[in-house]
């Protein structure tokens, strides 16, 4: 076949955020196959065991650490404020610490005053620099600042590109799903967010259970030394609930991989190679997703 299959693989990173409230859909969550992550709220009620048993399943660990949202609602204990002094950030990144072991990076939740603001989140990542953690961006708003505020530090920087359950409409979590393999084959990775809703749960025993063979499920470490076209870069951005902001982000550009071959290849006649070409995109595992998703 003349189409190079790399060109449609891709890597899908998927996070699971707000661990340490709901014992029993998380443990479905920890059924799922051990490359997808979760997100430990460090001041839930079983965070410390949710955390660790995440870790002993062979689940990636991230801080899900409270940051402010511009929208007024309730707030998790020792939520990060622009307006904190490095010192005060300094103390709650490292209780959260403690309450979240096996941690191995650290993403937002909600947050989008707090990743808003430039000067709020070079104190966050000066103080992330004394850890060795990654930072995931949740990309609660579009203008966030936590790339330009990483500069100087040994933080590295990962952006959400779909979030699966804006919704906890089974048909509409399924959609956001394919949305993420799209950005997967198109741009070699996708990291998608979602929570352990009932619904969410079932469609990810569902989905990762039918994953199409071009795809891979991934820790989102094993995305820090990709391309940051690739691991940073930002899809169109859904409606956030938790976030009470509705901003959009465009898309990266497409990316294109090279296929070598150490052997000759004679070319067929022009009849012959255009037939060969049409009928491989038409019978592609893309063009049908494509079709549900239309």
């Amino acid at each position: 076949m003349l189409i190079c299959q790399s060109a449609l693989a891709g890597k899908l990173a998927i996070v699971i955020d707000d661990f340490g409230y709901r014992p029993k859909e998380e443990n479905q969550v920890l059924q799922l196959p051990a490359p997808l992550s979760v997100a430990v709220l460090p001041d839930a009620t079983h965070a410390r065991q949710m955390a660790s048993k995440a870790h002993q399943t062979g689940h990636e660990v991230l801080i899900h650490l409270p940051m402010a949202p511009l929208s007024k609602q309730p707030l998790e204990k020792n939520t990060l404020t622009p307006d904190m002094s490095s010192d005060q950030i300094a103390r709650i990144i490292q209780l959260a610490v403690q309450h979240v072991p096996y941690a191995v990076g650290l993403n937002n939740h909600m947050g989008s005053k707090m990743t808003s603001s430039l000067p709020g989140m070079i104190k966050v990542m000066q103080v992330l620099n004394h850890y060795n953690f990654y930072f995931l961006d949740s990309m609660t708003i579009g203008n966030s600042q936590s790339i330009p505020a990483s500069k100087g530090t040994h933080v590295r920087v990962l952006k959400r590109n779909v979030f699966l359950d804006d919704t906890q409409n089974d048909a509409d979590i399924r959609k956001q799903f394919l949305r993420a393999i799209a950005l997967a084959r198109r741009n070699g990775s996708a990291i998608a967010i979602g929570h352990p809703h009932p619904a969410t749960v079932r469609v990810l025993q569902q989905m990762l259970a039918n994953l199409p063979a071009d795809i891979t499920l991934v820790r989102p470490s094993q995305l820090l030394n990709e391309s940051p076209l690739s691991s940073q870069g930002n899809a169109a951005m859904t409606q956030n609930t938790h976030s009470g902001t509705k901003k959009h982000v465009p898309a990266v550009s497409d990316l294109t991989q090279q296929c070598r071959t150490t052997q000759k290849l004679t070319p067929p006649p022009p009849s012959q190679g255009v037939s060969i070409i049409y009928n491989s995109v038409k019978n592609s595992q893309f063009i049908r997703d494509l079709r549900t998703l239309f």
